[in-house]
């Protein structure tokens, strides 16, 4: 089993999961692995105002989970590295199992 120190755990906690700690940000991040898209596209898509877009694009910026291309006037993002997708993907499947325990256990005791 591997464990982590306190320092890697703050490391951790800022760089990724507060980069994904916004529902918007997550849609974003999987909205990124379709394709590579602009700000108006991600805004469209989402149905978000692009201002939100804009300011969550930034927060992913920081932290290193997208990356930038000037494409003409346009700005192009695309997801630094697809393991994001996997980890979301984990973390879904770990709350499908908790969701279907506590249904279980709700029939149990009803």
């Amino acid at each position: 089993m591997q464990t982590v120190t306190y320092q890697e755990a703050q490391l951790l906690h800022s760089q990724c999961c507060q980069a994904i700690s916004d529902p918007t940000r997550i849609c974003i991040v999987y909205a990124l692995n379709e394709c590579e898209r602009n700000v108006t596209e991600l805004a469209e898509y989402l149905q978000t105002p692009q201002s939100t877009v804009s300011r969550h694009l930034k927060e992913l910026l920081n932290r290193g989970m997208v990356h930038s291309r000037r494409d003409g006037p346009a700005v192009i993002y695309s997801l630094t590295d697809d393991r994001i997708i996997q980890a979301l993907d984990t973390m879904r499947a770990v709350l499908a199992d908790l969701l279907r325990t506590r249904a279980q256990w709700v029939d149990i005791v009803s």
